[in-house]
Order: structure tokens, then C-alpha cells, then sequence
């Protein structure tokens, strides 16, 4: 293992939290941020700091040949919209954009993480120092799902699996067995929305792994702001797959989703794809 990591970063607090652990664990930071997505007080636990647009695939392979940079990771959020009106590729970045057929996450992030291999830059699982953060099983809440949203869940899970197969998104919002909203480019939090004014309220947001998940990117999320989203439609269920998805801020978390009855749980689904929670 060399002593320099890369991080390529979005938006969101996990860039910051990687890079220091990984300075507790004695690694150097060399961090390529995104203009208007990154946060401008990364800079301060990085060794080293470079700040790139979005699509400047060259820019960050030449920074961190400079930094000789052997291992990176790819963490934090992209404004997904901004591939249609702000996008700045240079010419490795042009190249790239141009050869890939499928503009989704997965055909973006393996793309790009091939081309970063090719240059002999190792990516990482973006779990690597931060195996506490993983989503817990089983209820984390006072309150506990009735029977009726155990079945709105173990529905919705069913359904989330179905469109992460396509590559779509992660999450679905629910209610009595319908479907109310999937989640696409627009993030989670917009898919909560619009399907918790659809459903009223009660409604049940369930949120998985991707089939064959790719832990160097992607991984889905929960945080404060999820459980914001929620309360703004009045929505009664968060069901995040246990181990598959990382939940940031996890005592503000669940003090939030008390105050406001929400239940929160941690679901896991076993060999036979039964699930328990």
C-alpha cells in the first residue's frame, strides 16, 4: 500500500470523513474537487488540492501523476442535471464521453474508473476507512412498522431491486402495494418528494443496492436531509438495505425520524431472498 490516496470528489460530507481517516491511518490526501459541487473547506485535510470541472478526466489523471498517486477513490455527490448544461470535458474527458453508449451511473463510473487503471491509478472501495458507517440491521427507531408497511416494504424492496437491474436509481416511495415514484436522475430526495405528494401521506420509501453493486462508487446514502424530505410529505417508512448503503450523521438520523414518528429500519435479504427486519 502507498502512502499517498487519491480522492475524487463531490459534494456532501463523505470526502471529508474519508480524508481523515485516511490521514489517521497515515495515508496522504491528494484530492481533485469538483467546482460547484465540492465543498471549498476540503481543501484543509488535503496534503495536496486541485480544483477541476466536471468532465476534466485528463486534469485529474495529469494531478495525480504529478502526485504519483497509485490508489484513488471516488466519493461525494454529482449534481446529475448538470451533464446536460454544465459539463466542461477536456480532451480525455471528450474521448471518454464520446465512446461510452449508455450515459447511466454504473456506464459512467466503470468508464471512468477503467481509464483511471489504465494509467495505473487503483480504485478503491470508498468503504475502505469507513466500515462504521454502513446502514445497521433491524429497526433504529422507537417506533416499528406496522403490518401493513411491512408488506409496503418488502414490496417496495422487490421493486427498488427491479430498477437498480436497469441501472435507473435506488429508491422507490410506495403506498398499499402501488407504486408512487422511482427514483432517476433527479436524487433521492426529489423522488421522496414528488412521491410523498402523490401518496399524501404514510407513504413507505424504500431504498437498496444495485444488483452486483460496485462498493468503489455509488454506494446509496442516507442522511439528515432524507429524513427533512420525508417529514415535508409526511412520510411514515425508511427502509434502507442493511450493509449496502451508508447513513451519514446516524444520532441526528434517528433523533429526527423519533421527533417526527418516522420509522427507520435496516433490512437484509438472506441467501433464499427472504428478508428480515
Amino acid at each position: 500500500m502507498t502512502s499517498k490516496i487519491g480522492i475524487i470528489a463531490g459534494g456532501g460530507q463523505f470526502p471529508y470523513l474519508f480524508a481523515e481517516a485516511a490521514r489517521k491511518a497515515g495515508r496522504q490526501v491528494v484530492i481533485a474537487g469538483h467546482k460547484g459541487e465540492t465543498h471549498p473547506d476540503l481543501e484543509n485535510v488535503a496534503d495536496r488540492y486541485c480544483w477541476v470541472k466536471l468532465g476534466q478526466l485528463g486534469k485529474i489523471i495529469r494531478f495525480f501523476h504529478e502526485e504519483e498517486v497509485k490508489e484513488a477513490v471516488f466519493l461525494g455527490t454529482i449534481t446529475k442535471t448538470r451533464i446536460f448544461l454544465d459539463i466542461f470535458p477536456d480532451l480525455k474527458g471528450l474521448s471518454l464521453w464520446n465512446k461510452i453508449d449508455v450515459r447511466q451511473d454504473d456506464a459512467l463510473l466503470r468508464a471512468f474508473a477503467d481509464e483511471l487503471e489504465k494509467e495505473g491509478i487503483k480504485v478503491v472501495n470508498s468503504t475502505l476507512y469507513l466500515q462504521h458507517l454502513l446502514f445497521p440491521a433491524g429497526v433504529v427507531t422507537r417506533k416499528k412498522p406496522d403490518a401493513g408497511q411491512r408488506r409496503d416494504i418488502e414490496f417496495g424492496f422487490r421493486m427498488a431491486r427491479a430498477i437498480g437491474k436497469l441501472d435507473i436509481g435506488q429508491c422507490v416511495v410506495v403506498r398499499d402495494l402501488a407504486v408512487v415514484a422511482v427514483e432517476a436522475i433527479e436524487g433521492t430526495d426529489a423522488a421522496i418528494k414528488r412521491g410523498g405528494v402523490l401518496a399524501r401521506e404514510n407513504a413507505v420509501v424504500v431504498k437498496v443496492k444495485k444488483p452486483g453493486q460496485d462498493f468503489r462508487f455509488d454506494l446509496p446514502a442516507i442522511g439528515p436531509t432524507t429524513i427533512e424530505s420525508m417529514k415535508e410529505v409526511k412520510a411514515a417508512v425508511l427502509a434502507v438495505e442493511a450493509g449496502q448503503a451508508l447513513l451519514f450523521d446516524r444520532e441526528a438520523v434517528i433523533s429526527q425520524a423519533d421527533r417526527a414518528g418516522i420509522v427507520v429500519v435496516g433490512v437484509e435479504e438472506g441467501a433464499d431472498g427472504k428478508l428480515a427486519f
